[in-house]
């Protein structure tokens, strides 16, 4: 029994049926062993599940080149933590509910923050448009996962016969293009408008 393998049957079991399973008598359960023994290593379940955090976010591989324009720095950072909600999730809805102190919680806020602020952005404004990336990345990752409606073939398409014309005309002209989802696409499309937001801000402050 050891911390790494009471960590990756959390991780195993929130993929497969979400955090609320979580229990220190449902992983002692699991691993085969009697839940005392859980105690060694990890003190409760909240503790469980910032090691879960902390776990997940350690598999998060930066390429950061410090010469590059900030706007491809940030583009690469989002695109980093997006793929690893896709290899974990659900756990990842864990991640963004936990106030993390450690090392592994604080380096990629460490890394986006020092890339903002180094573009010229305030004390303030860099924290909040931190704060837009992350609701951005996670909105786009609960789309892809079917937790929030995406007009997208998860549930079953859009079909032009299904809507009445005269109450809903462009739903209704634009069904097939409603229909599919390409999210690779459409989330570097919605990144980079983000992104063209905010560096039309500094350079209208700045220009």
């Amino acid at each position: 029994m050891s911390r790494h393998r009471i960590v990756a049957a959390a991780i195993d079991l929130i993929e497969r049926e979400g955090a609320d399973a979580v229990s220190m008598r449902r992983i002692a359960a699991d691993l085969g062993v009697g839940v005392m023994s859980l105690y060694n290593h990890v003190p409760n379940k909240s503790a469980l599940l910032d090691a879960v955090s902390e776990a997940v976010l350690s598999e998060i591989e930066f390429t950061d080149d410090p010469a590059a324009p900030w706007t491809e720095r940030v583009r690469l950072q989002a695109r980093a933590f997006r793929q690893i909600a896709h290899s974990h999730p659900r756990s990842t809805m864990v991640v963004v509910s936990r106030q993390l102190k450690s090392a592994a919680g604080m380096l990629p806020v460490e890394r986006a923050l020092s890339t903002l602020r180094g573009a010229g952005f305030g004390e303030d404004e860099a924290v909040r448009i931190f704060r837009v990336f992350i609701a951005y990345v996670v909105g786009s990752l609960l789309r892809e996962v079917g937790v929030t409606p995406t007009f997208a073939p998860v549930h079953g398409a859009i079909r032009a016969d299904d809507i009445d014309p005269e109450l809903f005309p462009e739903i209704g002209a634009l069904a097939p293009h409603l229909s599919t989802c390409d999210h690779d696409a459409e989330f570097d499309f919605g990144l980079d408008l983000l992104i063209a937001a905010i560096a039309g801000r500094l350079a209208g402050r700045t220009g």
